[in-house]
């Protein structure tokens, strides 16, 4: 059986500690991929990949490799569409899951939103993150895991 790996988009990622700890406990591999140094824990299963910096950078080496069975870590909405595409599963921070059905509409409002910056509209970023956020995304993780494992067999 091959085992789910996971892809942290690391460079803003605030669940990193909570990644390890679930990947820790089900035997999985992360990537760290980011165009910045990320200090990770030092584990054979842990790998750390730099990236050169520049638009995308990051976002193109994790769907490059991405495939079924595997978890992405990520705000990204472009990042999230291409890794479901690729047959992944896509979660935010706050354990939000991008899906087939919901990643159409969240590029929309990325595209709107986009729009009303570049006219001069203020818009409102996302709200902070809290242990609440940090909660969900546990949960969210676990059961992503546990749908990987059974989508790789």
């Amino acid at each position: 059986m091959t085992l789910p790996r996971i892809f942290i988009d690391a460079d803003a990622c605030p669940v990193k500690d909570e990644v390890y700890r679930v990947a820790g406990r089900y035997g999985l591999q992360v990537f760290v991929v980011s165009n910045a140094f990320v200090n990770t824990p030092r584990e054979a299963w842990i790998e750390r990949v730099l990236v050169d910096a520049g638009p995308d950078v990051a976002d193109d080496w994790i769907a490059e490799r991405a495939g079924p069975g595997d978890i992405i870590i990520t705000s990204d909405i472009p990042l999230a569409d291409r890794c479901l595409k690729a047959g992944a599963q896509a979660l935010k921070a706050n354990g939000q899951s991008f899906t087939p059905d919901s990643i159409g509409s969240a590029l929309a409002g990325r595209m709107v939103g986009e729009h009303l910056r570049s006219i001069g509209v203020a818009t409102s970023g996302p709200p902070p993150f809290g242990p609440k956020d940090r909660s969900a995304f546990l949960q969210s993780l676990d059961r992503a895991v546990v749908m990987a494992k059974r989508a790789v067999r």
